[in-house]
């Protein structure tokens, strides 16, 4: 008879991170996963690395490690496949093709044991595999451990939060379709580069937004900052203050928790 594994998915936000911590000792066997799309952002990588250190063992990265590694699993062959038709809140096939499978490839038929780091303070329910062989646990809604339990455990670690805190809520690709504008905004401003290089895959009517396509974001934002310089000068005019009172529309549905715990 094959032992239980135990598994616990790293998406490179606080919760998973927080929780691979809280249980570091109490489930020395643990196997870390990162399902790496090629789209992240440098921060997330830099967090994953400080978490290593901290964990004292490596985190897989799939689906590079998995046994049989093609290109099918990149993004841009994903989207040819896909007719160039870009993911949305609609049609996931992101999350499905880059996340869900490579895990689930990765976990087999063995006797798993997976853990998510849905918080007691939540109402949501997080990755839930519908294999037979696949358990399902929650340690912190068992622990009774809530947002503010998370940063005391990422604070007390030393391992801190991932940096792209300071403009965006969570993690995953760098053009995620669930960013607000703001987060949008802020990405063109750390990461002017990578704003262009999502700006590239709009085309046809197929945009990242259902309300506006990123350069008509782009130009929005710099009409707005062009007014409020007239009307105050010497107030900040970033961009990811231009839209403060918007309300994001894009941003209602739940977003994809295998990215984003």
């Amino acid at each position: 008879m094959s032992k239980t594994r135990h598994i616990l998915g790293i998406s490179g936000g606080k919760d998973s991170a927080a929780l691979a911590i809280h249980l570091k000792d109490r489930v020395p066997e643990m196997e870390y996963v990162f399902c790496d799309t090629g789209s992240e952002l440098k921060e997330t990588y830099e967090f994953i690395k400080r978490l290593e250190a901290h964990l004292d063992k490596r985190v897989i990265r799939l689906p590079k490690e998995l046994e049989g590694f093609s290109d099918k699993y990149d993004f841009n062959h994903v989207l040819d496949l896909y007719g160039n038709y870009l993911p949305s809140p609609q049609a996931r096939w992101c999350t499905k093709k880059l996340k869900l499978e490579p895990f689930e490839k990765y976990i087999g038929d063995d006797d798993v044991i997976n853990y998510v780091g849905i918080r007691y303070d939540e109402n949501r329910e997080g990755y839930i595999s519908t294999k037979s062989n696949v358990k399902t646990v929650f340690p912190f809604v068992e622990d009774k451990i809530d947002l503010r339990g998370v940063s005391q455990i990422l604070e007390r670690s030393g391992v801190g939060v991932p940096s792209y805190y300071e403009w965006r809520t969570r993690s995953g690709c760098y053009f995620c379709f669930y960013q607000s504008k703001k987060e949008w905004l802020g990405l063109k401003e750390h990461h002017p580069d990578l704003y262009e290089k999502a700006k590239k895959y709009e085309k046809d009517g197929y945009t990242w937004r259902k309300d506006m396509s990123l350069s008509e974001l782009e130009a929005a934002a710099d009409e707005i900052n062009a007014k409020k310089n007239n009307q105050s000068k010497g107030k900040s005019n970033l961009l990811v203050n231009v839209l403060d009172d918007d309300v994001d529309e894009n941003n209602i549905e739940k977003p994809c928790l295998i990215c984003h715990l």
